[in-house]
């Protein structure tokens, strides 16, 4: 299996990006001579790891059942200052309201998660630190 994406020039600093039947567009913003139309590819980097680990662990506590409410993967990674600009480190916080007999569940959850199966933080985490924490509300 291989994944392929195509990233087409429309205008400016924009570009439609195909993945399977899905498209949209990426730009870049004012600041950088875009017009701010559409994501950027770092931060899109970023909501590909949280969406990998977040799938994982919403298909983890589904499969122990586990009741939850307002789930979430914030990330937060701090640019360098010099270019390439490249993120220092990636904070992941997940966000999640569960019951108190719970928590252990969703720290296996996680664990599992960062340890065994999300792709891209297996492969993110080979260039650069991950840290996470589990915020409950």
């Amino acid at each position: 299996m291989e994944h392929q994406t195509l990233c087409t020039y429309n205008e400016g600093m924009q570009f439609d990006i195909a993945i399977n039947q899905h498209h949209f567009t990426i730009d870049a913003n004012i600041e950088n001579g875009g017009a701010n139309v559409g994501p950027s590819p770092k931060p899109l980097l970023l909501a590909s790891l949280a969406g990998c680990t977040a799938m994982d662990v919403v298909s983890l506590l589904k499969k122990m059942h586990v009741n939850f409410s307002d789930f979430k993967v914030e990330t937060i990674a701090p640019l360098t200052d010099e270019h390439p600009k490249v993120y220092e480190y990636i904070q992941l916080n997940y966000h999640i309201l569960i019951d108190e007999t719970d928590k252990p569940k969703m720290e296996k959850a996680v664990a599992l998660s960062i340890d065994k199966y999300c792709g891209v933080y297996a492969m993110l985490s080979k260039a650069l630190m991950i840290k996470h924490t589990i915020i409950y509300h």
